[in-house]
């Protein structure tokens, strides 16, 4: 499992920094600055700076990220086999809890991560209605 805290972070800092650097990019051309030139007046300056902040709130949240991967390998621990199991309506969290290692379909029938070659031949699936 990753750290949802860290994850709820990176979130947050990815879509502000990426909002801060491109709408002023969208002020800056209403303005008058041209595109593709490798200098520009003094007077955009301001949204330029604000532009290469939002840039570099994002270029940290990628790094948040690479950690938040570094570390669900490193130090991930392994995941119920439904962790979106919900419980039905009128059923006691006791009971829940006991019976959620439980699943009820293919894909959660074995343990995360899934080994490799985990089944000799190509599981059959039948269609219940």
């Amino acid at each position: 499992m990753y750290n949802e805290t860290l994850a709820k972070i990176h979130f947050w800092a990815m879509f502000i920094g990426v909002n801060i650097t491109f709408m002023p990019q969208h002020f800056l051309g209403l303005a008058g600055l041209p595109r593709r030139i490798p200098d520009y007046p003094d007077s955009f300056a301001g949204w330029n700076a604000i532009s290469s902040f939002g840039s570099l709130m994002s270029v940290l949240a990628t790094i948040l990220f690479a950690y938040i991967i570094y570390d669900i390998f490193t130090n991930g621990k392994q995941v119920k086999a439904n962790p979106w199991q919900v419980p039905q309506f009128f059923t006691s969290t006791k009971v829940f809890n006991d019976n959620a290692l439980t699943a009820n379909s293919l894909e959660w029938a074995l343990i995360a991560p899934t080994p490799l070659h985990c089944y000799n031949d190509l599981p059959v699936v039948i269609e219940n209605k």
